[in-house]
């Protein structure tokens, strides 16, 4: 079989979900062939050029979306500004679903299978942040301008092609504002859709992150735990002697990280991280309550598995060791809880979805390159449904901060490529 194959650098992503490897990619000759073919199309460059005449349009959303706050479990505004944008463009059918994803359904001429495109509506910030779009020259700075909003604003320019330029595919098209991408949203809208029962998706396609050429086909696993010691509490002179909830807390995470340390130096890369730390009333309380979150990702499913039960044994070790030597009064009691679960998964290279995302990046002057990350596409990833994870485009930098910044680098160019590999893989009329 005929290939054109490239060897990426090493590169350092916009975003810290996406681990960039050093791997070859092979692009098979048809795909790019029909790449060619396809940007002949007297539609496609008149597409192109309609997605070009509405860049104002397309950042006035952009700007408009990112000033509606959708913190975690709290999409619900800006979910229905967005499904009311996708009626107003002409989309056939338009509905919340019932965990809060905004769905859009265009009709393929065939229908026999459906191609989603997902962009996700929360952001990582909390209820309150101010999310005031400020302007400084061509940036645009506010909490949430990439992730994801810019990838919103993007769909809505792809339905507005599509209905403009009278665009008709043969598969169902489902565009998806989706609900808890991230944090300890964990994934819910996505894996609401893909739920037994859930709408029948044959081909899955995400935009979250950087720039144009990275093709995400390898799911990066995760789980996520809270971990609760509770005690009676007290004067720290008074009542000295009882045993203390932060005392256990400590030991676990140090008896944790003496054997993660060990399994994590070999083997397929694993992580661990303790995020978060909580509880106490003063210096001179003892505290009633110490609770710690818990970050722990592997390439290799089994691995999280192993890790789990390294911490399980940590933090009972460290509550019998504190009950021990307690003085006075009551046992601690601990509570381990899962709050997260992220499956892994890979792909195969020669899947029709992913070599033609490949060729389409590569008609772009761009080089392709594989990833595996942390996305929406975890999901249809450890399932086997052929997914893929593309860029935003444009420029940006320090997402998940308050200074989160964008600007409109060529940003069309990432909404043509998205578009031609929606219409490369849905088949186009």
């Amino acid at each position: 079989m005929n290939s054109i194959k490239y060897l990426p650098v090493l590169i350092f992503l916009f975003s810290s979900h996406f681990l960039a490897a050093q791997e070859e990619v092979t692009i098979q000759k048809t795909y790019i062939q029909a790449t060619q073919k396809l940007l002949k199309n007297k539609k496609i460059k008149a597409a192109f050029q309609r997605i070009e005449h509405l860049d104002p349009i397309t950042l006035e959303r952009h700007i408009e979306l990112t000033e509606i706050e959708a913190p975690p479990f709290k999409e619900d505004k800006r979910a229905q500004v967005f499904a009311d944008y996708m009626n107003t463009l002409g989309m056939d059918s338009v509905w919340i679903d019932d965990v809060g994803n905004v769905l859009g359904l265009l009709k393929g001429t065939q229908g026999k299978r459906t191609v989603a495109l997902d962009a996700h509506l929360d952001t990582v910030f909390p209820e309150g942040t101010e999310v005031k779009v400020r302007i400084q020259n061509d940036t645009l700075y506010a909490p949430g301008i990439g992730d994801d909003t810019r990838a919103l604003s993007m769909l809505l320019t792809i339905l507005e092609t599509i209905k403009t330029e009278q665009i008709q595919s043969k598969d169902n098209l489902l565009f998806v504002g989706s609900v808890g991408e991230e944090g300890l949203g964990d994934l819910r809208g996505v894996k609401h859709l893909f739920r037994s029962g859930g709408p029948k998706i044959d081909s899955w396609i995400a935009i979250d992150g950087g720039a144009i050429g990275r093709v995400n086909t390898k799911a990066l696993g995760s789980y996520r735990y809270r971990v609760t010691f509770k005690g009676p509490g007290g004067h720290s002179w008074g009542a000295f002697g009882l045993a203390n909830p932060h005392h256990a807390l400590g030991e676990a995470i140090s008896t944790f990280v003496k054997v993660a340390d060990s399994y994590t130096s070999e083997g397929p890369k694993t992580s661990y991280n303790v995020g978060v730390i909580s509880g106490g009333t003063s210096i001179n309380s003892i505290p009633f309550e110490s609770v710690m979150e818990i970050d722990i990702r592997s390439v290799d499913p089994q691995r999280l598995d192993v890790m789990e039960e390294y911490l399980s044994t940590a933090v009972e070790e460290a509550l019998a060791h504190q009950n021990k030597i307690k003085r006075q009064g009551p046992e601690l009691t601990v509570s381990i809880d899962k709050i997260g679960n992220r499956p892994s998964g890979e792909l195969s290279d020669e899947l029709p979805l992913i070599q033609r995302t490949l060729a389409a990046t590569q008609a772009f002057g761009v080089q392709p390159y594989l990833t595996r990350g942390s996305t929406n596409s975890n999901i249809p990833i450890a399932k086997g449904i052929p997914a893929v994870t593309i860029g935003r485009g444009g420029d940006g930098g320090k997402a998940h901060s308050l200074e989160e910044w964008w600007t409109n680098k060529e940003g069309h160019k990432a909404i043509q490529l998205a578009l031609l590999i929606l219409l490369m893989e849905s088949g186009m009329e």
